[in-house]
């Protein structure tokens, strides 16, 4: 293994683990499925070529393995679970609600829409990136953002407007202040 190829793997870590964490929202099949993703990527570590966007190749490769699996079980865990322990921590009482229906209503968006909003504004992919990591066009890619902003803002607004970034990666990053932590755990 060349030592960049080693770097670049060990730095998108926790990059995975967020993706892992928003596809099957359990944390220790999270854990599996990066480790599973990891050893996928090293047996085919000769088919990466050097210069190429590394990242959108790892994340392609957890969802295709997150995508096998399922074909694999053909059923999945509660997708509405949201782990208690995610929902735990100090702060104000209004704002722990927030920050729970937020996830909630993040947990209620279909998968695909899900995973493409908390890779474009948790990790700030761009949308070339993301369709190059799901396998989909870029239009695609911009238009599960948009859909998932827009519902995202029904259920928590209860009315149709968009919500701005501004105001998604603010109710973002309380979230990820409950649980960031936990995401960005090293292995």
């Amino acid at each position: 293994m060349t030592g960049s190829f080693h770097d670049e793997m060990i730095a998108i870590l926790p990059r995975l683990r967020v993706q892992a964490l928003s596809l099957t929202r359990n944390r220790a099949a999270a854990d599996d499925l990066v480790q599973d993703a990891v050893c996928n990527a090293l047996a085919a570590q000769h088919s990466f070529t050097p210069g190429t966007n590394f990242s959108a190749w790892m994340h392609r490769i957890l969802r295709n393995r997150f995508i096998s699996d399922l074909r694999k079980k053909r059923e999945t865990g509660n997708i509405e679970d949201v782990p208690a322990s995610a929902m735990a921590g100090s702060g104000a009482h209004e704002e722990r609600l927030v920050v729970k229906e937020l996830a909630e209503a993040m947990n209620r968006l279909p998968a695909d829409q899900r995973e493409a909003l908390v890779l474009v504004v948790m990790q700030g992919m761009s949308y070339d990136e993301l369709a190059a990591a799901t396998g989909c066009a870029v239009g695609t890619a911009k238009s599960r953002v948009f859909r998932a902003r827009r519902q995202l803002s029904t259920w928590l607004y209860g009315e149709e407007r968009d919500m701005s970034t501004v105001e998604l990666r603010g109710a973002v990053r309380r979230l990820r202040a409950r649980v960031g932590e936990q995401v960005a755990a090293p292995f």
